[in-house]
């Protein structure tokens, strides 16, 4: 059995290594090197407490302003929005109360077993020392802030995620950079980061050549289809023979789903970074203020500042100005910090309305599979999609309900 995975991030290239070792027969097709796209420039965080969707009308009824404020945490691009506008209304729809109660706990499962998987890859692949072993800081200048982001910490409750409200004092002891204006902030113990998330990749397909499988550099521009999927077809003309076909091309797995007869409602969230490798101080937990939208992590052997979301298509050039935004507010709460010998990046995350990824067989082609939509949280999941797509993809019973990931929920 012959199985082709179109793209190789951290979804494809783990998926590809779970099938493989369990004896399938798996070609990685990538326009590029594994790890190049999103997973290159992520925020290196396993999040397993940020499972709430989007959608909440907390968030979406300051989008208005944030969309007039060039400095915001939501930026469309104007011409982006007549394209935007559906997917968009999709989004809204996401917000009814009963709605977002079923994709809390669509989400909370998935990140509950987070771990469950991924220490078993990591062991197997003997990756362990790619992961860290402290947690990530929630901080908040002051009570006021604490308050408006209760809605989160209310959730992490309800679903039994573990985490501590510290004051200035524990937060001086565990980061002795943060700023004395930080009033409070809230471990979570769990989110922890990986040391580069493009290395673990790179050597995940080590791993998977390894056992046998084989990957391919090239652009899929068709598929070959008769009474199930026969091969995927190559901008050069190449044609790669298949049983079965995973979709995992992140952002791009729109114009992949089109071609197939079975349209997804995914856009790209266009996240930006800035890595500094000489940051002038040194942290230990990842760090995020979600008052002034940013995220600061120690990884790739430097310190990488990112945050915010910009709506804008595949095709649009990069705004480092969103770079330059992050870095400047992470300077606030680290007022150490120096943003010298450092690189800008913009990366294109696969973000669906629900906020729920696609984890199904199709509903129109025999052998055609889809795992994509992971979002921000695509690290994260990558371990617990390569388990569930593969129990799906062999006859084995996944652990969860697979039924409200499946790809004609909307």
């Amino acid at each position: 059995m012959t199985t082709v995975i179109v793209g190789a991030g951290v979804i494809g290239t783990t998926l590809a290594y779970e099938l493989q070792r369990r004896g399938r027969d798996v070609v990685m097709i990538e326009r590029d090197a594994p790890g190049k796209g999103a997973s290159f420039g992520n925020m290196a965080s396993i999040a397993v407490t940020e499972f709430m969707p989007a959608s909440r009308p907390s968030i979406w009824k300051q989008i208005p302003g944030w969309m007039l404020d060039p400095e915001g945490p939501v930026r469309v691009r104007p011409s982006y929005m007549p394209k935007l506008l559906p997917w968009f209304l999709r989004f809204i729809a996401a917000s009814r109360p009963s709605v977002l109660r079923e994709l809390e706990a669509q989400g909370a499962a998935l990140c509950a077993r987070v771990y469950d998987d991924l220490l078993p890859l990591l062991r197997d692949t003997s990756l362990e020392s790619e992961l860290t072993d402290v947690g990530c800081l929630s901080l908040y200048a002051d009570e006021a802030e604490f308050k408006a982001d209760r809605e989160h910490i209310d959730i992490l409750e309800r679903f039994g995620f573990p985490h501590e409200v510290i004051g200035p004092q524990a937060i001086k002891m565990l980061e002795p950079e943060i700023s004395d204006r930080i009033g409070m902030a809230v471990v979570f113990p769990q989110n922890r980061s990986v040391r580069d998330p493009y290395r673990l990749v790179v050597k995940l397909a080590e791993r998977f050549s390894a056992l046998g499988g084989q990957t391919v550099t090239g652009d899929v521009t068709g598929f070959e289809r008769s009474e199930g999927m026969r091969a995927a077809i190559l901008r050069d003309g190449r044609r790669i023979e298949a049983n079965e076909i995973v979709i995992c091309a992140g952002a791009h797995s729109a114009r992949l789903a089109d071609m197939l007869d079975e349209p997804i409602p995914l856009e790209t969230e266009r996240g930006y970074h800035t890595q500094i490798m000489s940051p002038g101080i040194a942290i230990k937990h990842s760090i995020i203020w979600p008052a002034r939208a940013f995220m600061v992590t120690p990884t790739a052997g430097g310190i990488r500042v990112g945050g915010t979301v910009e709506m804008a298509g595949l095709d649009a050039p990069p705004d480092y100005r969103r770079s330059k935004v992050t870095v400047r507010r992470a300077k606030e709460a680290l007022p150490n910090l120096t943003c010298e010998n450092f690189t800008e990046w913009m990366g294109h995350r696969p973000a669906l309305p629900d906020t729920i990824p696609v984890m199904s067989a199709s509903r129109k082609t025999k052998g055609l599979f889809y795992a994509t939509g992971h979002g921000h949280l695509g690290l994260t999941y990558a371990a617990t999609n390569a388990r569930l797509m593969a129990d799906l993809m062999t006859g084995a019973k996944p652990p969860i309900d697979m039924r409200p990931y499946r790809i004609n929920r909307f």
